[in-house]
């Protein structure tokens, strides 16, 4: 540009300022989704068992089950589980909760729950107890401290399934020892779940059978199909069911999220490149006699052509190549140090997690090139 011409000059730097700011954001917007879903995802994983195994005539011997299932291919784990729903009460408040009758051995095969444990621990449940005590309790973290319980403290469970009095049936409050208290991370099961052993979650719920067997693979994104051989191979008494499936509605929340998000940003990225239109449009109204000498000193229309075309995708990747520095080294700062703090009560999660997840990041840095080349 000519010294009268400096607006030239600006033009082509605001557009790439434009295409920086653009890509910078889709980059921050798609590692903040993929950052959710994978730490949501991980702690779901961690939390519960990667597969369920129900059989229509029930569970006789669950070890025998067990050794059985934990034979199949990719299968590292096999644990019995009884699931039911009960009153806890202290002085200070009740509250329902989903209590899960575990084998305190076998647990760790397939939860995470053993290295979740902040006070206390697993193998307590099958621990002696007091007199006047029927047995151990493991309780979330956050369930502990709306009940104001610690280590060691008693706590009344009261379940359906109690005794037949002169007044009718009547519910069978049962005194437990607080054996101790894990945090699985998500905030729907810190507040929501107790462990027990697994015999005394049959007389609790009056069973003498386990429900399912759970099930741990060595490849969580196998699952679905791990969980359809199994069936296919045991026949038509074994139903299974995967964490995928159970947890279907909420991932496809998750993935609708990151692909509205993700449209809506691009477009910052579309009106950037509409600013390179502009500049263009500009530039070659200001240099018509320019081209008109450079045409009379035998310049063909085509190389006239790719001198603009060759500006404009400078432009891109000039704004590309600082935009998507820019949006990964802020999506690692605000990840290393947590910078976002949401209420875990809400999104399950204390701060908003960024990943940068490769094929995302080379398709957003393709897709915004081929725009501002277009």
């Amino acid at each position: 540009a000519k010294r009268k011409q400096a607006f030239i000059s600006v033009i082509p730097l605001i557009s790439t300022l434009g295409v920086t700011v653009g890509v910078m954001a889709l980059v921050i917007a798609l590692a903040l989704m993929t950052g959710l879903q994978g730490e949501i995802r991980d702690r779901i994983v961690g939390a519960n068992p990667h597969i369920y195994v129900w059989k229509t005539n029930g569970i006789q011997d669950y070890r025998a089950e067990s050794d059985m299932l934990r034979r199949f291919p990719h299968v590292i784990g096999a644990a019995p589980a009884i699931l039911g729903k009960a009153l806890v009460s202290t002085a200070r408040l009740d509250e329902f909760v989903n209590l899960t009758g575990i084998d305190p051995v076998l647990e760790s095969s397939v939860t995470d729950l053993r290295a979740a444990m902040q006070q206390g621990s697993v193998d307590a449940l099958s621990g002696p107890n007091p007199e006047g005590v029927a047995g151990g309790i493991l309780l979330g973290k956050d369930l502990a401290a709306k009940l104001g319980v610690a280590i060691g403290d008693s706590v009344t469970v009261t379940t359906l399934h109690g005794t037949l009095s002169p007044m009718g049936y009547l519910p069978l409050p049962r005194l437990l020892r607080v054996a101790g208290i894990f945090s699985l991370g998500l905030y729907e099961f810190d507040s929501t779940t107790g462990f027990v052993a697994l015999d005394l979650a049959k007389r609790m719920f009056a069973k003498e059978q386990v429900d399912l067997i759970q099930l741990r693979v060595d490849d969580v994104y196998a699952a679905q199909r791990i969980a359809r051989d199994i069936s296919a191979e045991l026949g038509e008494h074994y139903f299974t069911d995967d964490w995928s499936e159970m947890n279907r509605s909420l991932f496809s929340a998750l993935w609708l999220e990151k692909m509205a998000i993700s449209l809506t940003i691009g477009l910052i990225v579309m009106v950037a490149a509409l600013n390179i239109v502009a500049s263009l449009i500009l530039l070659v109204m200001e240099k018509h006699r320019d081209i008109a000498i450079l045409k009379t000193m035998g310049a063909n229309a085509r190389s006239i052509t790719a001198i603009f075309m060759l500006q404009g995708v400078i432009i891109g990747l000039l704004g590309t190549t600082m935009g998507a520095s820019a949006g990964y080294l802020l999506s690692f700062v605000l990840d290393r140090y947590k910078v976002i703090r949401i209420p875990v009560d809400v999104y399950q999660v204390s701060h908003v997690p960024f990943h940068v997840d490769g094929p995302d990041f080379v398709m957003v840095i393709i897709a915004a090139v081929a725009v501002c080349f277009v």
